[in-house]
Order: C-alpha cells, then sequence, then structure tokens
C-alpha cells in the first residue's frame, strides 16, 4: 500500500506541474486562461493528492505491511475470505439491464425510465432474496 501511495503522490506532482504548465501555456499562447483544461488538471491534482492521502493514511494505521506488499508473501498470506460470489447467477446481468434501460430512459424518452426502474426493482429483489429458499429454488 505504501507503493500505491507514493506513485499516487508522483502522479500528484506530475498533474500539479502539467496544471501550471497548461495555464502558462493557454496564458501566453491564447491571452488568456483556457478553464476547461486548467480545471480539469487542477481537479486531477486533487484527486491524486486525496487517494495518496487516504492510501498513506490506511497504510499507517494498518502497523505493518499487508501479505501482498511483501517479497516473500505467498498468495495464501493474505485473507481467505473475500465474500460470497454467485457463479450462477443471472440477477446481476439482469440488473445490469435494467440500469440500462434506465439509463435509454434518461436519454431517448423519460417513459422507458419506468419501465426499467419497474425491472431494476424487480431484479434488485430477485439477486437479494436469491438464496432465500436455498440455493437453486425457484
Amino acid at each position: 500500500m505504501r507503493a500505491n501511495a507514493t506513485l499516487f503522490w508522483i502522479l500528484t506532482v506530475f498533474f500539479a506541474f502539467s496544471a501550471a504548465l497548461y495555464t502558462v501555456w493557454s496564458l501566453i499562447y491564447y491571452g488568456k486562461i483556457e478553464w476547461v483544461g486548467s480545471v480539469a488538471l487542477m481537479l486531477s491534482t486533487v484527486l491524486g493528492a486525496f487517494l495518496a492521502f487516504y492510501l498513506g493514511r490506511s497504510h499507517a494505521s494498518q502497523g505493518g505491511e499487508l501479505p501482498e506488499d511483501r517479497l516473500d508473501g505467498n498468495i495464501d498470506d493474505g485473507d481467505p475470505e473475500l465474500g460470497h460470489f454467485s457463479p450462477w447467477s443471472w440477477w446481476p446481468v439482469m440488473l445490469g439491464a435494467g440500469a440500462a434501460l434506465v439509463m435509454l430512459g434518461i436519454a431517448v424518452g423519460f417513459w422507458i425510465c419506468f419501465i426499467g426502474l419497474a425491472f431494476t426493482i424487480i431484479c434488485l429483489v430477485g439477486w437479494t432474496y436469491e438464496y432465500y429458499r436455498g440455493y437453486f429454488a425457484r
């Protein structure tokens, strides 16, 4: 995690330098600041700093190196419990289709949003209660 924090600090410095250079360059070339690029680069600087600060604080609070950060660490040294996943479940695919319908409704016609929202709610409930009656129960 320390390596990730260091990489984000390097990116923060790079984006800060790029933002300053871009702003000065646009002042020289156009005679005024080109706001879209300058603000985007400044916000990239802020995002890199936020991520680097968070990763640095997380590394300091955990009290040591993670197994995946050590050179002598094995795969089995990490936490084996990563969550519960359903490899045979179709609910995430249907939930993605419902979200796509909602986005399509926003882009094309708002009435499609109502159909997509209803479909999304049904799929969300189905995914939530997938194991309510047991494995492969219908």
